[in-house]
């Protein structure tokens, strides 16, 4: 199984979901992420990161809320945002940050 670090080094962009299973808009995220990744294919990679299993991950990427969602590519942040949102408006911001 690859790392979370090969992951996110790969060239196909991933998305990544920091979240809690207490938390409720992380709840709401959950069909929305399962609709873009199905949207998407292999052009989109989407990874949830369970902040209370993997607390040295969200201390590493400064998650103080949650959902937190980073977008990555070739290893790189390219854009993060905290908060619930949808996946038509994910993927306006993946497109525009991928291309």
């Amino acid at each position: 199984m690859a790392s979370f670090q090969e992951i996110i080094n790969d060239e196909t962009p991933v998305l990544v979901d920091f979240f809690a299973e207490w938390c409720g808009p992380c709840k709401m995220m959950a069909p929305e992420l399962k609709k873009l990744a199905d949207q998407h294919g292999q052009n989109l990679r989407v990874l949830k990161v369970d902040v209370d299993k993997n607390p040295q991950a969200a201390s590493h990427y400064g998650v103080r809320g949650v959902p937190t969602l980073i977008l990555f590519k070739k290893g790189q942040q390219l854009w993060r945002q905290s908060g619930a949102m949808s996946a038509s408006q994910l993927t306006s911001i993946i497109r525009s940050k991928t291309t």
